[in-house]
């Protein structure tokens, strides 16, 4: 019989072990397997606790705002509004771009703070140039988190003011080694670490980390960095003890994926990508729709004006400026100091906002690897019910297999348990009446079936073990 559900396939289990004439001695895994359960585990970062495993990747210019972040917060997960370019959406941000962004900024934080009782973080670039005073507006406004990418937020950090506004401070990094040297200097200068981190691979949309060469090393991979980061960050423990929350991004798409990383360790996710082809991502219809209608080989990398490779929907605009027949352009703000817009032919905080207003022929769409997978716009609560059920199926196929396993030790241990029962009978008889040497050879016979006999019944504790580690 194939169980779909995973209460239906629990039930079975029990019913087989409960028949079962075997005494297992796993308690603890066996009130796990059957007690009070949760669809997935719980994030905790310091003490922030969301029911929902997913940190929504922080998308600037003006994708993710007010209006995803709540959404996402109310689904159960850490909604981030994204502070990168976003006095975009003010009047006078040509005139004074620092006053739009801090203007904006806190009115986005504002309206999101009245939409939702969840939690809510944003997202700075550390290397922008109004950086300070963007993180200012964030404890001046007690967010709850605060994502720093982009540059190793070390130096000059306002930790004291962070923490009497009860902020947490997670960096976005592409590496253990740089993982490694905030915590490290942190401790160093603060006398104190950050909440967690954020690890984004290579088939992240938007900038990217790493050398182009890199992007499709297998050492520089998603999978082999979640484990390097968790062992760089091995020696550290929250105020409270517990392990530094690792969140993995970059290329996650299903709830299958949730479940491979947080079974490599990983604390929770970030996704980006997946929460643009939502009703309420902050974009214009027609930026999600080039989600809708891109192709595996639409996505691609561009050489951005801010001097990191990044990866994006490919178009007739950004062909052009490769090619150099962009028209004559000013700089908006001067938000990056090492932004080289004059030579890429165009500025990407105007490229991205004019994108983001639907303007496709004069900007563009970053996007992650998996774009073109989505088929559909729905809302953000349909998207985690997906994500939900995607990886309880994960668990469910898992958990079917174990329980296979477990159905055929016990069916093995049930014939071995009746030879030794007649080995036994047999090696009393002859102690009664045979000779030593078949008496030896019955006693080794008898041994060597009760030895196979508990190999097998801790086979089906191990099995039951790990059937309960799949579980919350």
């Amino acid at each position: 019989m194939t169980h779909t559900t995973l209460s239906s396939l629990l039930s079975h289990f029990k019913d087989t072990i409960d028949h079962t004439s075997v005494h297992l001695r796993v308690k603890e895994s066996l009130d796990r397997l059957f007690g009070p359960r949760r669809p997935w585990p719980s994030l905790t970062i310091g003490d922030v606790t969301v029911p929902t495993p997913i940190v929504q990747g922080g998308m600037g210019v003006g994708i993710s705002l007010s209006g995803l972040s709540s959404a996402v917060a109310n689904a159960g997960g850490i909604g981030v509004i994204a502070a990168n370019g976003i006095g975009l959406l003010e009047k006078g941000y040509f005139q004074d771009g620092r006053a739009a962004n801090i203007r904006a900024l806190r009115r986005e934080i504002r309206t999101a703070r009245a939409s939702t009782d969840g939690i809510i973080g944003v997202n700075i670039m550390v290397a922008i140039s109004d950086f300070d005073q963007l993180l200012q507006v964030c404890i001046e406004e007690r967010v709850d988190l605060v994502f720093l990418g982009a540059g190793l937020p070390i130096k000059g950090m306002p930790v004291r003011e962070l923490r009497a506004a009860n902020i947490k401070v997670v960096p976005i990094i592409s590496s253990a080694r740089g993982a490694a040297l905030i915590f490290r200097m942190w401790e160093k200068l603060y006398r104190d670490i950050p909440d967690g981190v954020v690890v984004e691979g290579p088939k992240a949309g938007g900038h990217l980390g790493f050398a182009t060469e890199h992007l499709d090393d297998r050492s520089y991979q998603l999978e082999r960095l979640v484990v390097e980061v968790i062992d760089a960050l091995a020696p550290y423990t929250s105020a409270r003890g517990d392990k530094i929350p690792v969140i993995a991004a970059g290329g996650i798409y299903s709830g299958a994926d949730i479940h491979r990383f947080l079974g490599l360790g990983a604390a929770a996710v970030q996704m980006g990508t997946r929460f643009v082809a939502t009703e309420e991502c902050d974009a214009d219809i027609r930026f999600k729709e080039a989600y809708i209608k891109a192709r595996k080989q639409d996505i691609g990398l561009i050489e951005s004006p801010v001097g990191m490779p990044g990866r994006a929907i490919r178009n007739r605009f950004i062909s052009d400026s490769e090619a150099g027949v962009r028209p004559p352009f000013l700089c908006a703000y001067p938000c990056l100091s090492t932004c080289k817009a004059q030579d890429a032919h165009y500025c990407i905080s105007i490229a991205l906002n004019n994108a983001r207003k639907g303007n496709l022929e004069s900007g563009f769409v970053f996007a992650g690897t998996n774009a073109y997978r989505i088929k559909q716009i729905v809302s953000v609560q349909s998207l985690i019910d997906e994500l939900s059920s995607g990886y309880e199926q994960t668990v469910v196929r898992k958990l079917a297999a174990l329980v296979s396993r477990f159905e055929q030790l016990s069916a093995d241990h049930e014939s071995i348990e009746a030879t030794v029962a007649s080995l036994a009978k047999h090696y009393e008889s002859l102690v009664l009446t045979a000779l030593p040497e078949a008496i030896k050879r019955a006693k080794s016979q008898y041994r060597r079936a009760a030895l196979t006999l508990e190999r097998i019944r801790l086979s089906m504790g191990d099995t039951v073990a790990q059937a309960a580690a799949l579980l919350v």
